[in-house]
């Protein structure tokens, strides 16, 4: 008998370049990366290394680094809080507009900013908030204070520059799922009883749940990773995990601790994407019960 060759669907053919290119880009670095963490020593000069966990023992036995990665995780909450404040009510307004050229516009308004690198929005940013900026010369011009304040370098400055530069994450995730609540729903709640603010609250705010459960995870994933942003409008006064993670390669070239604090990093990342899943099962489950 002749050995009858296994057939290959062609949507595996397919799907295989981009399952090539996501475990050479993805997979390959953070194996490497937790591979490096659990070595003592740089595999890349010198020979004799040994699997250990003393960089991990040393993250849990300073308090410092536990003061770093909580900063990371506040700056995080209180950028994708901002972002959600402000991106709700945006994209809420551009999902229910009825004109083309209206929701053109607006959608230019959240896109342009995007063209723009963040270097370049992160100094326009420092150009308002600085001492010597335009806010406090303004106030100061005006008399309403002696003295500047202080704006930059400080957890408030990261946080304005982060939502800036990630609020159009959050409202473009929003739009799509608003776009997709149906307006019957919210008119038949009106017209049983309920307010217009009472629907809200009670048909489309539940309704666009997914989305502000992708969009804050989104948001805060990006805003976590972050590096020029709190360096330049942190000034090192406040320290994140990315810059600790950059002054141990540039300073001290320690690969195997740096690696250490970016698995940490990815650690808490993968968390959100667990709890982010949980609650989405959650809430599905509820909505067939109902």
């Amino acid at each position: 008998m002749k050995a009858t060759r296994a057939s290959v669907s062609p949507i595996a053919w397919l799907i295989a370049p981009s399952a090539l290119l996501f475990a050479l880009f993805f997979f390959l670095p953070m194996g490497l990366m937790a591979l490096i963490s659990v070595l003592s020593g740089n595999p890349v000069v010198q020979s004799n290394v040994t699997f250990t966990g003393k960089y991990y023992a040393r993250i849990l036995s300073d308090s410092y680094y536990f003061e770093v990665i909580w900063t990371t995780i506040r700056i995080g909450l209180f950028t994708t809080l901002a972002a959600l404040l402000v991106g709700y009510p945006l994209a809420h307004w551009m999902a229910r507009i009825r004109g083309r050229t209206a929701y053109a516009l607006l959608m230019m308004s959240v896109l342009t900013p995007m063209l723009t690198g963040i270097v370049v929005r992160t100094f326009a940013w420092m150009a308002l908030l600085s001492d010597k900026g335009a806010i406090n010369q303004t106030l100061t011009g005006l008399g309403l204070i002696a003295k500047p304040l202080s704006l930059m370098y400080n957890e408030f400055s990261i946080v304005l520059g982060l939502t800036h530069i990630y609020i159009p994450y959050m409202v473009l995730t929003l739009v799509g799922v608003i776009g997709r609540i149906d307006e019957r729903l919210e008119h038949a709640a009106q017209n049983l009883g309920a307010s217009p603010l009472r629907a809200f609250f009670e048909v489309t705010l539940p309704l666009s749940l997914p989305g502000i459960l992708a969009g804050s995870l989104l948001v805060f994933a990006l805003a976590i990773s972050a590096y020029v942003t709190p360096i330049l409008m942190g000034g090192f006064q406040i320290m994140t995990l990315p810059m600790l993670i950059y002054q141990q390669i540039s300073s001290s070239f320690n690969v195997g601790f740096a690696a250490a604090l970016g698995m940490v990093l990815l650690a808490i990342s993968l968390a959100l994407i667990i709890a982010y899943n949980r609650i989405l099962g959650m809430i599905s489950g509820q909505r067939d019960l109902q």
